[in-house]
């Protein structure tokens, strides 16, 4: 008898031991879990408040930081919900929150396109103009914003990237023309163009940047050409010299 008491509780204890094993793995994988969609959702925000605070000066509108907004109030509530505890993510929460109802009452952004001041600044901006449009495609593409909505905001960012593209080779195609590197700024207004005449679908920014780079390459080509014929008339005038030099009469010593 005593010995079946002991083989049955070197059973349970077997079995226990099992249990409580499963039960550790099974724990061990939901905290992993949890702690991979807690940094999942922790990139998330942090990778769209970078990019909303590189907007700040973008001319964008209000509806397009909105939907930035609502995907950073996402990412905060799953985060919060795995880690109800945090006073820090409730705050942050509350925070967000508060924002996106303000943006209901204010008015558009009525910031006015300006071209960055340095190279670095400018591809910076150009990253954060092509990480709005990844966003904007990937909130389309898990239904959290509507079709239409989608084309309309994608149109404003490309327009907005084409500005910048076309700003900085008039830019560098100035700086060219002031050092006298004609060909240069030829090559950057030709590309310039290029991209305008890409567009299916022309607008006013497109029309008139035309008009004027087209002006650009007509004085380039005019100013080549004086260039040239100075070009010439200097080495016809050196090449009467040399032979002045050569027929005049021998002076004697």
């Amino acid at each position: 008898m005593t010995f079946i008491i002991i083989i049955v509780l070197i059973v349970v204890l077997v079995v226990l031991a099992i249990v409580v094993n499963a039960y550790q793995q099974y724990k061990a994988k939901i905290d992993a879990e949890r702690r991979a969609e807690v940094a999942k959702q922790r990139t998330i925000i942090d990778e769209t408040e970078n990019v909303l605070m590189a907007t700040s000066q973008m001319p964008i509108s209000q509806g397009l930081i909105k939907i930035l907004l609502n995907r950073i109030q996402r990412a905060l509530q799953v985060t919060h919900e795995l880690n109800p505890s945090s006073p820090d993510i409730k705050q942050h929460l509350e925070d967000i929150s508060a924002r996106i109802k303000s943006i209901e009452i204010e008015p558009d952004n009525a910031n006015q396109f300006a071209l960055p001041e340095t190279d670095k600044m400018i591809i910076q901006y150009i990253q954060a103009v092509k990480k709005l449009r990844v966003m904007l495609r990937s909130e389309r593409s898990k239904g959290k914003v509507d079709g239409s909505t989608y084309l309309e905001q994608d149109k404003i960012l490309e327009r907005l990237q084409l500005k910048v593209n076309v700003e900085t080779l008039i830019r560098r195609g100035g700086g060219a023309q002031q050092t006298n590197m004609l060909g240069s700024a030829r090559q950057y207004y030709e590309k310039a163009i290029a991209a305008l005449e890409a567009q299916t679908q022309p607008d006013e920014f497109v029309q008139s940047r035309l008009e004027w780079l087209n002006q650009q390459l007509k004085d380039i080509q005019e100013n080549l050409k004086n260039v040239n014929a100075q070009d010439r008339a200097k080495r016809r005038e050196e090449e009467r010299d040399e032979l002045d030099e050569l027929f005049a009469p021998k002076k004697k010593w």
